[in-house]
């Protein structure tokens, strides 16, 4: 199933159950639309398994609208391409609401240019860092102006808007500082607006989560990202395994309210997430986690362990190997 299609599903579903189906019992999901193809590939075959009997709502408002609408008790799950953060902490406390933070996969943000672009070979942190940073708005416009060894063309900019967990952690493993970007570019919580943007444009760039890029390979070029070893590797499930496509790889998750837990239909549909979402993240072209972690995720679900394993900080880098010492064991 296309994204294109999996996007405009979840911005045309209707918030209220129709009066047909009015004692249909209803799993409300929103956030990241980097994790939504995840999410939606679960939800459709838990509501086949469930013959329909139990409906999934998916949407996609960024991981952070998804959190406020989840720390006001508004949804049952909130998907998030980044761990949550102190503020949305502090909301949720206020609210009452506990959750469980259950890591779902891995990504790879990948950076993208139109495919007749010529030029643009590899990129460092540091050529990211001067396109992106606060600074460049309104001063660095032409792409000679990154490096003089390019044209003298105009730039064309396009990437996730302020309520995304990609445009979170991207500011931070770029610029140094989440949220810190400069403000003159086209903007979508909606990928496949940034898709089209540079697919459209031959001085064009952007970046958003893998499954995305993968999707649309005919009409954009993903760039190799220079690591801290000097290598220039691209974005690809071996290299996030490997833990050599940094610093731009990071988990995925998907965050349970412990009160909605107690909905048997929410408790089913988490365990059917966690039982099925490694093979389901692997055809949406995401990486999944071992299978113990998905095993642990539930355990933890099971013995309570409510909270979050990041403290609530930005954290950059974090491998596989990582995430999964932090989830109790190797």
């Amino acid at each position: 199933m296309r994204l294109w299609s999996l996007v405009g599903a979840a911005l045309a579903a209707a918030p209220l159950v129709s009066p047909v189906h009015a004692q249909q019992k209803v799993v409300k999901i929103d956030g990241s639309s980097t994790v939504f193809p995840i999410t939606e590939a679960v939800a459709e075959e838990f509501q086949k398994a469930k013959k329909q009997q139990i409906k999934v709502t998916v949407g996609i408002s960024g991981t952070g609208g998804g959190f406020r609408k989840f720390c006001r008790g508004e949804t049952d799950i909130s998907d998030a391409s980044r761990p949550i953060l102190k503020a949305e902490m502090e909301e949720c406390r206020k609210a009452g609401i506990e959750y469980f933070e259950l890591p779902v996969a891995f990504d790879a943000i990948t950076v993208v240019i139109n495919p007749k672009n010529t030029f643009i070979k590899q990129l460092t942190v540091a050529e990211m860092r001067k396109i992106w940073e606060p600074a460049a708005q309104g001063r660095v416009t032409r792409w000679n102006q990154v490096n003089p060894a390019w044209p003298d063309q105009p730039m064309k900019l396009f990437g996730p808007g302020a309520d995304s967990g990609t445009f979170d952690y991207f500011t931070e493993a770029v610029v140094g500082k989440s949220k810190s970007s400069r403000g003159d570019f086209t903007a979508s919580e909606d990928d496949n607006v940034l898709v089209q943007g540079v697919s459209r444009d031959v001085n064009g760039l952007g970046y958003f989560g893998y499954a995305y890029y993968v999707e649309n390979k005919d009409k954009l070029k993903a760039v190799p990202i220079v690591n801290d070893k000097g290598q220039a590797v691209l974005p690809s499930m071996e290299a996030v395994e490997a833990g050599s496509y940094a610093p731009l790889s990071r988990p995925i998750f998907i965050y349970v309210s412990t009160k909605a837990l107690s909905k048997p239909e929410v408790k089913e549909f988490v365990q059917y997430y966690l039982q099925n979402g490694g093979e389901l993240a692997r055809e949406v072209k995401y990486v999944p986690l071992p299978a113990k972690a998905y095993q642990m995720a539930w355990d933890h679900v099971q013995h309570g362990k409510k909270g979050t394993k990041f403290g609530g900080v930005a954290e950059v880098g974090v491998t596989i190997e990582e995430l999964m010492k932090r989830e109790g064991k190797l």
